[in-house]
């Protein structure tokens, strides 16, 4: 009877032994991801494609990674209306769900959090490009791409080695300086075409309204001083306005654009993206192409098997890109500590003192490396753009992973 009563105790253990190897649910941790939107202020039209872009990725993560490690991550969207007060409203809220790491949407919600993130110890990532202003050290919302500066000056340095060698282009810029980003935009391109004249010369620096009705005048003033490039990486209202001056002109010189205010974003206004022949769009992220990319693959699966509903887009880049970083900082943070022991301030330190390779995003970074550190939340030491260009009605990548050139604080 006893021998019996041992083995029957033996057996119940080994069969709770096996139950608890084979049932790995049970001892994953779930942790809540705050994803700040826009479902109702003036970027409500873009969330369709960003909002899934991040849910493919987090679904995609869960089911092949974090499961391995214990880990599960649940998005919980916050419809900030990209405005900075509301942020600030929502943000006790949020931190009630004991977040470790976040989504930001853009310039709204990091002024409200960037000054009180290090204290409520919560980093979040930004899927856009990063602002002069922020190029501080000890910074909480951490960009995936560098700054808008770094984005045209990578392209007006790769212009002018492959199109005008020997000799410096000459471009203009439109931007405005109602906002601070734009306002910063232009001060930076300032900086960089007066510490590198041997690469460019900025004809003029044209500032107008961020909704102008027309600039038919300021294009022809500077197409007259010999512009053989136009830069326009603000706004999609000022890239329409830039476009359909340069067609009452019946000019054909390249403009350029940001991710932003792509083509992709462009074409509807203005008919097509025939209308856009010759121009370009440059960022640190995935141009949106046909073309059987690393990143188209990637988007492709999430569709296939995650249920992703968003079109291939820039746009849809956006969420899939930043999430992509959240998502393998928690991942080198598990492995590392260990899933169940995540804290904001230990994904933050992950974040600063890890180097994440390009080969771990698909192509979704740009070709670089991300790389943040105390000094600079956004990557610095290698960061790289993609160039596309719209040619015979279809946009085409002509450039990936241009090299940034080394640009001082403006």
């Amino acid at each position: 009877m006893k021998a019996l009563k041992h083995w029957a105790a033996q057996a119940a253990l080994l069969a709770g032994i096996t139950a608890s190897a084979i049932a790995p649910a049970s001892a994953q941790t779930v942790y809540q991801i705050p994803a700040l939107s826009d479902y109702s202020g003036p970027f409500a039209a873009i969330m369709p494609m960003v909002g899934p872009g991040r849910e493919g990725v987090v679904n995609w993560w869960n089911a092949e990674v974090g499961n391995k490690l214990g880990v599960k991550l649940e998005l919980k969207t916050y419809d900030t209306r990209y405005d900075t007060a509301q942020t600030a409203s929502l943000w006790p809220g949020v931190l009630a769900t004991k977040p470790v790491i976040g989504l930001s949407l853009g310039g709204p919600d990091t002024s409200a959090l960037q000054q009180r993130l290090p204290t409520d110890k919560v980093p979040m990532i930004l899927g856009s490009a990063a602002n002069g202003f922020g190029w501080r050290p000890n910074q909480w919302v951490l960009a995936t791409r560098p700054t808008f500066v770094h984005e045209v000056s990578g392209f007006i340095d790769w212009f002018q080695k492959t199109k005008t060698p020997g000799r410096p282009v000459k471009v203009a810029m439109f931007t405005t300086e109602a906002s601070p980003t734009f306002a910063d935009m232009g001060k930076g391109i300032i900086a960089y075409a007066k510490a590198n004249p041997n690469v460019v010369t900025l004809v003029e620096m044209v500032y107008v309204e961020p909704q102008p009705a027309d600039v038919t005048l300021q294009l022809r003033r500077v197409l007259n001083a010999g512009a053989e490039v136009v830069l326009v990486p603000s706004n999609i209202q000022q890239a329409v306005a830039v476009k359909r001056a340069m067609q009452t002109l019946g000019k054909n010189v390249p403009i350029v654009y940001s991710l932003q205010n792509s083509p992709a974003m462009l074409q509807k206004l203005l008919g097509s993206l025939s209308a856009m022949d010759g121009d370009y769009e440059v960022h640190a992220g995935v141009i949106a192409t046909d073309e059987d990319t690393e990143a188209k693959k990637f988007y492709d699966m999430l569709v296939a098997k995650y249920g992703v509903k968003a079109p291939w887009h820039s746009i849809t880049t956006i969420g899939i890109n930043q999430t992509l970083v959240l998502v393998r900082a928690v991942e080198a943070a598990a492995k590392k500590h260990g899933g169940d022991k995540l804290t904001g301030e230990l994904l933050y330190n992950t974040l600063i003192e890890t180097h994440f390779p390009a080969k771990d995003f698909f192509g979704f970074t740009g070709g670089g490396d991300i790389d943040f550190s105390v000094e600079a939340p956004f990557p610095i030491k290698d960061p790289r753009v993609n160039i596309g260009q719209v040619v015979g009605g279809k946009l085409t990548t002509v450039a990936r992973g241009v090299p940034v050139p080394k640009l001082a604080k403006w």
